[in-house]
């Protein structure tokens, strides 16, 4: 089912897509290597249920890290071509 736009879901979605493409480390620290378009995509749709449920858009910590979750699980299925991966923590073993 298409949903019918609505500006404010829209201004609110435009803004936190500027910021993790004015912020990209942000970004990377968030999903990693997954791929940004299903991110972005899963932060519209729950803006959008947000705003249809009457709630406030601007999505809740728990909602966007519920969004990482997904988006991270759904790059589970990739091959993983290196080992040890480099984090703000040090390196961490993916054995």
């Amino acid at each position: 089912m298409a949903r019918m736009k609505n500006i404010d879901v829209e201004i609110y979605f435009s803004q936190l897509q500027s910021f993790f493409e004015q912020n990209p480390n942000d970004l990377i620290s968030l999903i990693g290597p997954s791929d940004r378009g299903i991110f972005y995509e899963k932060l519209k749709e729950l803006a959008y249920t947000n705003f249809e449920n009457g709630d406030e858009i601007q999505l809740t910590g728990p909602q966007l890290m519920g969004v990482v979750l997904e988006v991270l699980d759904l790059d589970k299925e990739k091959k993983v071509l290196k080992t040890f991966f480099e984090t703000k923590l040090g390196k961490v073993c993916m054995n």
